[in-house]
Parts: C-alpha cells; sequence; structure tokens
C-alpha cells in the first residue's frame, strides 16, 4: 500500500465511524475514485482498534464509571456505573445475536452493493430527520431502563446492512425515545465500544487462522491516524450537538445517497471519470 493509501483509508474510517453518515458509504468510494485495492484483514483490525481507543479516552470518565461500577457490584453493591455498564450490555446482545445468524446463513458481500448502499443511506439519513424534528428532548443516559437499551440495541441490528450508519441509527433510535442529542451521541458511542472491540477480535481471529497476525509499520500508522481522526470528528460532533441538530448530517446524507444511487443506476454514463 502506497502511504497516501494509508492515509486516505484512515482518514475515512476514523472520521466517518462514529459521525451518523456511514462509513461504509464512504469506503466504497474510496475505490470507485482511486482503483486502490482492497485494504486486506490486517489494516481493518488497526482501524477499528484507532477508532475504538479515541471513543475509551473521549468518554473515560463513563468507561472508568463502569468499570468501578461493575466491580462494587461483584461485591454486591448497587452503583449508577454497574447499571450503566448493564444498559450497555443489553443494548449490545441483540446486534451479537443477529450478526452471528446473518454471517452463518446470508451471503453478506451481497449487501454491500452501490444499491443497497446508496439506498440506505438516503431513507436511513430521512429517518434521521424525522426523528430529530419529532422527538422530546427530555431524558439523558441515566434514565435509560433496559426497555429503552434493548429497542436501541434492536435498531442498531439494521447497521448490520451497509449504510445504515450504527451510530445514526442508534442516535435515531435514541431520538425516538425522547433523549437528548447529545446524550444520543453519548450512549450511542459507548454502544459501539463492545461492538467495535468484537469486529476487530473477529478479524483478529481470521488473521490468526490464516498465519498472518504480523504487526506492520503501515498498520501502525493507520491506526494512529484513524485514532486522531475519529477523536477530533467525536469532539466536534458531540460539541456541535450541545446546541445544535442533525440537519447538516442530513443534508449530507441525502446528497450521499443520491449520488450513490446516481453511480449505481447511471453506471458509466454517470460517472464524470
Amino acid at each position: 500500500m502506497t502511504f497516501l493509501h494509508i492515509v486516505v483509508l484512515a482518514l475515512v474510517q476514523g472520521i466517518t465511524e462514529f459521525l451518523p453518515i456511514s462509513s461504509s458509504g464512504h469506503l466504497v468510494l474510496v475505490p470507485l475514485l482511486t482503483e486502490w485495492p482492497d485494504q486486506g484483514m490486517s489494516m481493518d483490525v488497526a482501524v477499528h482498534m484507532g477508532t475504538l481507543l479515541a471513543v475509551l479516552i473521549y468518554f473515560w470518565r463513563d468507561v472508568w464509571h463502569m468499570l468501578r461500577g461493575t466491580g462494587r457490584l461483584l461485591k454486591k453493591k448497587r452503583d449508577p456505573g454497574a447499571a450503566l455498564t448493564g444498559r450497555v450490555i443489553v443494548g449490545t446482545i441483540p446486534v451479537v445475536i443477529v450478526g452471528y445468524l446473518m454471517s452463518r446463513y446470508m451471503d453478506m458481500d451481497a449487501l454491500r452493493t452501490l444499491e443497497v448502499i446508496g439506498w440506505t443511506t438516503l431513507v436511513y439519513g430521512i429517518l434521521l430527520w424525522v426523528a430529530d424534528r419529532m422527538s422530546m428532548t427530555v431524558k439523558r443516559v441515566e434514565h435509560m431502563g433496559n426497555v429503552d437499551a434493548l429497542i436501541i440495541g434492536l435498531m442498531q441490528c439494521l447497521a448490520l446492512v451497509p449504510g445504515t450508519s450504527r451510530s445514526g441509527i442508534t442516535m435515531t433510535a435514541a431520538r425516538m425515545l425522547g433523549y437528548e442529542r447529545s446524550e444520543a451521541a453519548r450512549f450511542s458511542m459507548l454502544l459501539s465500544m463492545p461492538t467495535i472491540a468484537a469486529a476487530g477480535a473477529l478479524i483478529t481471529k481470521d488473521l490468526i487462522e490464516a498465519g498472518n497476525i504480523r504487526l506492520t509499520e503501515q498498520a501502525a500508522i493507520a491506526a494512529g491516524l484513524s485514532f486522531v481522526s475519529a477523536l477530533v470528528a467525536i469532539w466536534l460532533m458531540m460539541g456541535w450537538l450541545k446546541h445544535s441538530g442533525f440537519m447538516p448530517f442530513v443534508i449530507y446524507r441525502i446528497i450521499l445517497g443520491c449520488f450513490l444511487l446516481a453511480l449505481a443506476y447511471g453506471g458509466p454514463a454517470f460517472w464524470p471519470f
């Protein structure tokens, strides 16, 4: 891989992983625009670990409270941190089950088409706008119960279809349930931690079975760049959502979705290159 390929891959993954704009919708454009080859599983592990580290650092207080609370719970002492850990676990269970079943009984690559990604990017972008405009803004993560966590977790399963955006659909679900914008994003980020960790673990398992677990210099650079770009993206988004809504992300998704659909249905006649 060239250095430019590494930089583009890491920045695209880092920036789009947590913004509600669909990372897969952007990653599918990289080979179209550049004709670069697939980056390989080792690079996938690197960029995933970079983004995971970013969310762990940004939400270190929540992570610390969750770990401390879980420790207190083991000593049979109730703690808000343990309750938050429980909500994250409840929200993660559905995607683990559905993801396993889909990977076992479905051809997941069949979903990675321009048509599918274009439609999901567009439709779920509009759904985010509807949820943001029509829902109340009264709840915080501390108010969340198991039912709300389960609903958000069930909605997260939709993100197994490329283009949906894991962060986008979980923020949409949280807004529908009446959570403040920044709180919807906060729980979405916390919910991403076990999901990203599990994805990274599965890719690492495949690498080990293939006898290729070497951490190269390229992978280290990709991890570092994805970490920095993801951290900046989270910081900017959380600051924005404290005072404003999701409209910029909605507009961007509509434009991107229409562009991908034009590519899918217009073919070479539309593509300007």
